[in-house]
């Protein structure tokens, strides 16, 4: 882990109340996927060129049409005023800062339009197929009408899993943060369950989106090279790899694992992104060599949010851009598309310091 992002984790855990704190942090059942994610990018090794030119090393990508002076992106998670009274609009104000893409969730605790504002650049908005369409219909048209450059729906949550060490808190304030954005979309006669997931929702979800509001989309939460080829086969404009922060099914195959299936089985068709555990620019490195075009970070822009506000979260994403470019020159990759799959390879165990 990085040593910024361990200490802004450990700021985070002395200032959020432990309500909040046990609600970013919890995972589905017994939390073996949540605490897998991190060690299984360390189940890769690197192989770096030598006598190559890294004097300059460029980090920028072009990403569904969008110019981007780094690949890391911030990924969409809920309900960021429990970290900070700005909540989402600090994060995108740090986002802009750093030049990072920002992907609103669906779940966020500010208005859309408020975030838009903040966000002074590229921005992506997070859809959850809901139990009333006009619900997640409704949100995907604003966030078209606001600036958001692509939608990302979340494929893996037909239902929230359940999570025994947060499922029975009761946080204060949540109750108006789930109503922010969806609110101004409910029937006045809606059920109250009307913007929770909708279980028998398809892949022709894809397509009607993008139909909808002419935006790419990409499907999120893909952890098998199948499903990934399905859901190109339905229109998605990339797939993110993605075990949901180990929140939804436990004992999912890590990202790292599902990675490299995923990006043979999609090719050259649609960019692959993946998040999951990623805490360092080896991180970043050896996912980007195992065919993801950019990455996401969930729980540490939440950790970087509650420790410094906006300042935290451009802090973070300024640091690990610099840690990538700083491995990258010395395994000889000077671009982004030098970090390719001969860089890295898998060992079954890592190897253990003495004690």
């Amino acid at each position: 882990m990085s040593a910024l992002v361990d200490a802004q984790h450990a700021r985070a855990r002395e200032v959020l109340g432990s309500e909040a704190l046990a609600y970013y942090e919890s995972g589905a059942g017994a939390e073996l996927t949540r605490r897998e994610a991190e060690a299984a990018w360390s189940h890769y090794r690197l192989r770096p060129r030598v006598l190559t030119d890294v004097a300059a090393v460029d980090l920028s990508l072009d990403l569904l049409g969008t110019h981007l002076a780094t690949p890391l992106l911030v990924a969409p998670t809920a309900y960021h005023r429990l970290a900070h009274p700005d909540g989402e609009v600090a994060t995108a104000r740090g986002a802009a800062a750093a030049g990072a893409l920002l992907t609103l969730s669906a779940r966020a605790s500010q208005p859309l339009e408020s975030v838009a504002q903040a966000a002074a650049g590229p921005w992506w908005f997070q859809v959850y197929a809901t139990r009333d369409p006009a619900v997640h219909r409704g949100l995907a048209v604003r966030a078209r009408d606001a600036g958001a450059t692509a939608l990302v729906l979340t494929g893996d949550t037909p239902f929230v899993g359940r999570k025994p060490l947060s499922d029975s808190l009761g946080i204060p304030g949540i109750e108006d943060m789930v109503a922010v954005n969806s609110g101004a979309h409910l029937r006045p006669d809606a059920a109250t369950d009307a913007a929770d997931q909708w279980p028998s929702a398809t892949t022709d979800l894809v397509a009607e989106l993008a139909a909808l509001t002419g935006l790419p989309v990409l499907v999120k939460g893909v952890l098998r090279g199948d499903e990934a080829a399905r859901c190109v086969d339905a229109g998605a404009a990339g797939i993110v790899v993605s075990t949901h922060g180990g929140r939804q099914l436990d004992r999912v195959v890590p990202s790292a694992v599902a990675l490299p299936e995923v990006v043979a089985a999609v090719g050259d068709r649609v960019p692959v992104l993946v998040d999951g555990g990623l805490r360092s620019g080896l991180d970043v490195l050896t996912a980007l060599a195992l065919g993801a075009r950019a990455v996401l970070l969930g729980r540490p822009v939440l950790w970087a949010l509650a420790a410094g506000g906006a300042a935290g979260v451009r802090e973070l994403l300024d640091t690990l851009t610099d840690d990538l470019a700083h491995v990258m020159a010395l395994a000889g990759a000077p671009t982004l598309d030098a970090v390719t799959a001969d860089l890295v390879t898998r060992i079954e165990r890592p190897v253990e310091r003495p004690v």
